[in-house]
């Protein structure tokens, strides 16, 4: 009898349903924290109310809740979650601006590297094989500048986290320059929020000032609103903002040599 030859096409078929798995996962992890209102936690409002008992936790235990506060910033980046500046603010609350800057930004850089291998094994690669031409060329000259590309846009604080992982995946970056770009990209505003969560008392204190001037005056709407947002000044955004353009300085120099060249 004849030994029967493995059919390629078949075998791609049988390896997709693995492949789609961690996106499934995923896709089922996310679906369950928003019906639950998980996310809902990770909030200032909630802070506040465990701000005491976080502290002592931190002052006790201080290595076992370093290590759970990795393990949720990976969590919540890993699923996406629109708390990253809340958690590096905490960070730097609980552990200092340096030891929780620092935590925060390999954090968010393992999380951006889950979700950066499960958008390239379940959807990134089999687009990009299925793409045209055009879409083709347009991966490869982003792989060719990958780096500095992805740099810049983490040190630029106006592109969703997400996306830009997202974006990685699909145009086929490799991992090592992926990991290194955002984990270099993460430090400046990891360490920014980070300093100012250190230093949040104070804005605590100042809010409920605010609060008791406000419940004093007769007003029934005196809640404390406290967000990321308002600790990101103007100043810090046009650093981090000046930062990202600067890593498109070689980027636009190699650009111009090569069109000049071309036309000489």
């Amino acid at each position: 009898m004849a030994a029967t030859q493995p059919n390629p096409a078949r075998a791609k078929e049988t390896g997709l349903p693995w492949r789609v798995l961690p996106l499934v996962l995923f896709l089922v992890a996310v679906g369950a924290v928003f019906a639950t209102g998980l996310h809902r936690s990770l909030s200032f409002e909630t802070f506040l109310r465990y701000q005491a008992w976080l502290q002592d936790l931190v002052e006790a235990h201080p290595m076992r809740m370093l290590g759970l506060f990795a393990a949720v910033y990976v969590a919540a980046a890993t699923l996406s979650l629109p708390v990253s500046a809340f958690l590096i603010t905490l960070s730097g609350y609980l552990f200092g601006w340096a030891l929780g800057g620092l935590v925060a930004a390999v954090a968010a850089t393992l999380g951006a590297a889950n979700i950066f291998l499960i958008a390239r094994t379940s959807i990134g690669q089999p687009l990009l094989s299925r793409s045209g031409p055009r879409i083709q060329n347009l991966a490869a000259g982003f792989r060719g500048q990958a780096f500095l590309y992805l740099l810049s846009l983490r040190l630029i604080p106006v592109m969703p986290f997400w996306l830009t992982n997202l974006a990685a995946a699909f145009f086929g970056m490799r991992l090592r320059p992926f990991l290194l770009a955002t984990q270099i990209g993460m430090l400046p505003i990891c360490f920014a929020f980070a300093f100012a969560g250190s230093g949040l008392d104070e804005v605590i204190a100042r809010h409920e000032a605010l609060r008791t001037q406000c419940l004093a005056a007769g007003r029934s709407d005196c809640a404390i609103e406290l967000s990321a947002a308002s600790l990101l000044t103007p100043q810090l955004t046009a650093a981090l903002s000046m930062l990202g353009i600067l890593a498109l300085v070689p980027v636009a120099l190699r650009y111009w040599r090569r069109r000049g060249g071309g036309e000489g």
